[in-house]
């Protein structure tokens, strides 16, 4: 029986692989995304797999959510791994076949290699789930006014009143939704404190720090700073072969919705934050170009996020400027 399974997981269906001492793989295909589906997995690991097995699947938005749940609920130890890890790890492998099947094995295969990097998921609790569903239909309907008002400037007059209806609507939704995230916030001790913090940081308001604690979780749970930023996918990399170096990008690996979140505070930050502005004149001396400036600041904020989190105290500049 193995010790180690790996799942490819799509919006309504999953499949499931596990490695053989002969080094191939059993594999069972096309399982219901669903409760039903969810009890055929169980049954199917209680005979192909040991009772705490490693059950490894990647990060898939919200489709992996109930399959690790009910792993997780039956005593299996459940790891969610980035996309891009097992990327990187597919193409190390020289992997020539990308298939829902081929895919499982490789994540089953990523689980018994690494297994002593694999991290136990854990669910989170229902406050901070309810805060990633509200701030991300948030910005659905934020989407959706704006491609309404685009469509308002060049309609026909025919068509004018349905688009503002729309648009008077989805304002609507959006105060409605700005109001449930206020409110899920403040009624939970946790992150009601983390979100006080957070805004005591130049630059950063509510809603960014309810984009932040969505986002990531619980930040405190990373190791450190620069997990965070690896995480938002604002982690320099650098290119270099030899003697030849070239141009240093961020890696873009990480959250997007967290990433362009930390825009617009970036550029306010450099205005009214000490600590950017010291970054700015620092790095404006040594040559940086304005693009290199706004990723550095939104790697600090970030980081100044962990420091007063981790700290419990309000953000000060003087304080952090000493460092």
């Amino acid at each position: 029986m193995s010790a180690f399974v790996g799942i490819d997981i799509a919006k309504n269906s999953f499949d499931i692989a596990t490695p053989l001492d002969n080094g191939k793989f059993r594999t069972k295909a096309r399982l219901a995304n669903n409760p039903k589906g969810y009890q055929v997995l169980l049954d199917w690991l209680t005979t192909h797999s040991e009772p705490h097995a490693w059950v490894v699947m990647e990060a898939t938005s919200v489709y992996h959510q109930g399959v690790a749940d009910c792993l997780h609920a039956h005593g299996y130890r459940v790891c969610i791994v980035n996309p891009a890890i097992l990327h990187q790890y597919g193409k190390d492998e020289l992997r020539r076949v990308k298939t829902d099947k081929a895919d499982a094995k490789l994540i089953a295969r990523y689980a018994q290699d690494k297994h002593t990097r694999l991290r136990e998921w854990v669910p989170e609790p229902a406050p901070r789930r309810r805060l990633r569903a509200l701030v991300r239909r948030l910005e659905d309907l934020q989407e959706i006014q704006q491609m309404e008002s685009n469509r308002l400037d060049v309609a026909e007059d025919k068509v004018k009143a349905s688009i503002e209806s729309v648009i008077s609507h989805v304002k609507q939704q959006i105060d409605e939704t700005r109001k449930a995230i206020k409110d899920n916030i403040d009624d939970d001790p946790d992150l009601r404190q983390k979100r006080d913090l957070i805004v005591t940081i130049d630059g950063l308001g509510d809603t960014t720090a309810a984009l932040i604690l969505a986002e990531l979780g619980d930040p405190l749970d990373y190791k450190g700073p620069k997990s965070i930023v690896a995480f938002a996918g604002l982690d320099p990399r650098c290119a270099s072969s030899g003697e030849s170096v070239g141009p240093t990008h961020i890696s873009k690996t990480g959250s997007k919705r967290l990433r362009a979140g930390l825009y617009m505070p970036g550029m306010a930050g450099l205005k009214h934050n000490a600590v950017l502005r010291e970054l700015k004149t620092r790095m404006r001396a040594n040559g940086k170009a304005p693009k290199e400036i706004i990723c550095a600041a939104m790697r600090k904020l970030l980081h100044l996020v962990y420091g007063v989190l981790k700290s419990g105290k309000p953000f000060d500049a003087e304080i952090a400027l000493a460092r």
